[in-house]
């Protein structure tokens, strides 16, 4: 299920096959830009962590540095590449994958990372220390402990040790913003079985989105519910959001 399409022309009319029974419907509520924040988090950057606590759209925020322009000067181009570009970082990518990704070219993006590092400067030190952590103790691990061994960050073979270098700044993010999911669902339940045990069914994770099946009555209650159980499922130093959406099946949500 976490592989049914979520963008593009058909990803609405396969979605919307799958429905709830009658008097209910589906609620699906999802994390905004868990994993960023999570970097601002773990990495502790001034930067990120003030544009995540007044509100900023990183994204934009990120374009106007990269392109060194004024927030609003940024287009909505602009800011499809500053996206991807953010989950690039995090992903542990350098300038000939961002440029494949970014569809820029690779002496614009290495460019563009120096102008990102300037900025975030507490970014480039943690994915720093995570890569000499991994290196050092091969394995790297979540903020709740949970481990990734990395011996391969000593493989002679380069292609292999870059992976392993991209896994050690990634897995600690990621896994994370996975463990906060696990807690979130540990949360939800127990708000489910207090308050809304006849009315609701948890259905569904779908990497930081939870679907639930929930009485037609209950919908808009139980919607705000959950955000704020959500929102407060694991104390970051950035605000943690949820967002939710009501449909009648899951292509409307």
């Amino acid at each position: 299920l976490q592989n049914i399409p979520a963008r593009g022309e058909w990803s609405e009319r396969v979605r919307g096959a799958f429905e709830p029974e009658a008097g209910y419907v589906l609620v699906g509520a999802d994390y905004s830009q868990i994993e960023l924040r999570v970097m601002a988090h773990l990495s502790q950057d001034k930067e990120l962590m003030t544009a995540f606590k007044n509100g900023e759209d990183v994204h934009k925020t990120t374009a106007s540095v990269v392109f060194k322009v004024e927030p609003e000067a940024v287009t909505s181009d602009m800011r499809r590449q500053a996206k991807v570009f953010n989950f690039g970082i995090l992903y542990g990518m350098g300038a000939y994958g961002l440029a494949q990704a970014a569809e820029i070219d690779q002496k614009t993006a290495a460019e563009f990372i120096v102008e990102y590092f300037k900025k975030f400067a507490g970014v480039a030190t943690f994915i720093e220390e995570m890569k000499e952590g991994a290196r050092k103790n091969h394995y790297v691990e979540t903020e709740l402990g949970r481990r990734r061994y990395t011996p391969e960050i000593e493989s002679p073979n380069v292609q292999v040790a870059r992976a392993a270098e991209r896994m050690a700044i990634n897995m600690p993010v990621q896994g994370l913003a996975a463990d906060i999911m696990k807690l979130a669902m540990l949360a939800v339940a127990k708000l489910i079985a207090r308050h809304y045990a006849d009315d609701v069914k948890m259905v569904l994770q779908v990497h930081d989105e939870l679907i639930f099946e929930v009485k037609e009555s209950k919908a808009p209650e139980f919607a705000e519910a959950v955000k704020h159980v959500m929102a407060e499922a694991y104390p970051l130093r950035v605000p943690l959001i949820a967002e939710t959406m009501i449909g009648k099946n899951w292509g409307e949500i």
